[in-house]
Formats: C-alpha cells, sequence, structure tokens
C-alpha cells in the first residue's frame, strides 16, 4: 500500500484518481505530478515500483497539502472574521458567503431547521 503525506493511497485505483485522496491535490495537480515524473497516468497505485513511488513523494513534499494547507486555510478564515470584511461576518454567522440566496435554500451552512410549534394563547 502506498502512503504519501502521512494518507494511504487506494491500491486498486489509478495513480491519478489515487493522488486525489491527498487533500489540496486534484485531477489537474495530480496529472502534473505523474507527468513530471514520466509516469503513465493509468497505471494503477498497486503498479507503481519503488522508484516512481519515491518521484512522486518528492514532488508531493514540494506542494503545500495535508495539515500545513488545512491551517492556513483556517488562518485565512481567522483573518477575515478578525477583520470584519463581509465574507468575515457570514463566515462567524454560519451563513453562505458569495451571494447565495437563503431564504429557501442554504441549509448546508445554516443546519436542519428546527420546527417549533405555535403556542396557545391563555384564555381569560
Amino acid at each position: 500500500m502506498a502512503r504519501i503525506a502521512g494518507i494511504d493511497l487506494p491500491k486498486n485505483k489509478r495513480g491519478v484518481i489515487g493522488l486525489t485522496y491527498i487533500y489540496g491535490i486534484g485531477r489537474s495537480k495530480a496529472q502534473m505530478i505523474l507527468n513530471t515524473n514520466g509516469i503513465d497516468e493509468n497505471i494503477k497505485v498497486q503498479d507503481w515500483n519503488d522508484d516512481q513511488l519515491a518521484a512522486i513523494r518528492n514532488t508531493v513534499n514540494e506542494i503545500k497539502t495535508e495539515g500545513q494547507l488545512r491551517s492556513e486555510v483556517q488562518l485565512n478564515i481567522k483573518r477575515l472574521m478578525d477583520i470584519g470584511c463581509q465574507r468575515g461576518i457570514r463566515h462567524r454567522l454560519g451563513l453562505p458567503l458569495r451571494g447565495q440566496r437563503t431564504k429557501n435554500n442554504s441549509r448546508t451552512r445554516k443546519g436542519k431547521r428546527k420546527t417549533v410549534a405555535n403556542k396557545k394563547k391563555a384564555t381569560k
């Protein structure tokens, strides 16, 4: 099993797809990594030899991935909240940031709705 950047890559997937299991590496970056090392994209992860695996590890170590990238993203969000800009305020309130409407949708950001029953008025 190939272990790169602290992540166990699935051995039965193609190389391009397997690399996308690492946070911070998408399809295009995975293709770039394999092309710079001269490795075919269609070779499965289990078929990589030790030299290819070492070359991929070296290339991935140069890129900001996993914990480094996650902490940078969190620091960027914290900075937006500290300066009090529009995006920071929306982050703080847990609302969508990029202009989406919130009347009907945005359940992902706002959470599941809790139904509250009407209270009956006391009769005199």
